[in-house]
């Protein structure tokens, strides 16, 4: 892929009215989630689900991308498809997570440093290979008393910028995630703090390691109050403190910023885009901005579905609807009426 796939592939996982699934879920992840729905996590329910979202009818108006998991990007569809030809039918862009998780960081208790990089030029041309044609990496910075520490962002910064150098040696996209997480009581002003002190160092390292950014996509978590903050930040403080934050640190050379739910609640995390795409009297901007939302988008169709066959559906319906939702709210046409009509 030349440098010009790369740009043109950007812009089509963000162009108007369209986001991206995160379908990414480890094993463990989900296995969670189907706890809570009390189905078994075996290859093939997590293979049935997983085709009940991809083969949604019209899924491709509002879904521009989906990220998959080492184990989906193999796996086919019960009519023998590949599930990245179900997608390309659809018009939906298959990527692919390629990080190897977060671990403990050594000399800095309670952070977290994300592992993956040995072996990964390999393992991109692989997926390459396999039909993937952007990927994903997630930092997760977690806030704290004396933490993070400038270590802590150093160096997952420098892990994504690695990354996201490879990616593109590989013709693929990168998706550039340094989340800071929700957990905590920490306020909305605490947050935007440690959010903008991440982002510049990330893009200081994308800038050293020669990434293009016109060729890859930022996927940020919202600046939020910390979960266990009371009261909750409004909507509209959130979405003035999050395009604040991000006007001061990404540049306009990036296409677009798909963000992150992490842990909001399906509303909420389409209320808080929404309101950001709303926000005319802070003048244009210069990247869109858009959803990479896993569970915000997922929960009803889980729920719907259930694990039961006869359930699949309904259950496309649910999602087709969130995603309907997801996609006014990139263009702030998204209202809590829209909430209640029939999926």
């Amino acid at each position: 892929m030349t440098a010009s796939d790369l740009v043109q592939t950007a812009r089509a996982l963000v162009a108007p009215g369209k986001g991206i699934l995160a379908a990414d879920e480890s094993t463990g992840t989900i296995k969670k989630r189907f706890d809570g729905i009390g189905v078994e996590s075996t290859e093939d329910t997590r293979r049935a689900y997983r085709e009940l979202l991809f083969t949604t009818p019209g899924i491709g108006e509002f879904i521009a991308g989906v990220i998959l998991f080492d184990e989906t990007i193999r796996q086919s569809a019960s009519d023998g498809r590949r599930f990245v030809d179900v997608l390309g039918a659809q018009g939906v862009i298959p990527g692919i997570k390629v990080d190897k998780g977060a671990k403990a960081l050594a000399g800095a208790p309670g952070e977290k440093v994300t592992e993956g990089l040995d072996g990964l030029r390999e393992r991109l041309a692989e997926y390459a290979g396999l039909g993937a044609r952007f990927a994903k990496w997630r930092a997760v910075i977690t806030i704290g008393e004396g933490i993070p520490s400038a270590t802590c962002l150093e160096v997952n910064a420098h892990a994504l910028a690695r990354y996201a150098a490879l990616s593109q040696e590989a013709g693929l996209v990168p998706i550039v995630e340094p989340e800071v997480l929700m957990d905590g009581d920490h306020t909305l002003e605490r947050c935007a703090e440690v959010t903008e002190a991440m982002l510049n160092r990330t893009f200081d390292q994308l800038y050293l390691q020669r990434v293009m950014l016109e060729g890859m996509l930022l996927k940020p978590n919202m600046v939020l109050s910390g979960a266990e903050h009371r009261p909750t930040a409004g909507v509209e403080a959130v979405a003035r403190a999050t395009v604040r934050i991000l006007k001061r640190t990404v540049p306009a050379a990036v296409p677009g910023i798909v963000f992150l739910s992490g842990g909001q609640s399906d509303e909420a995390a389409t209320a808080h885009l929404d309101a950001m795409n709303r926000l005319a009297d802070e003048g244009p901007l210069p990247w869109r901005l858009s959803f990479s939302y896993g569970r915000a988008l997922q929960a009803p169709a889980l729920k719907t579905w259930g694990g039961r066959a006869e359930n699949a559906e309904a259950a496309s319906r649910a999602f087709h609807h969130r995603a309907r939702l997801n996609g006014a709210a990139t263009a702030g046409r998204y209202s809590p009426e829209m909430e209640r009509e029939a999926a």
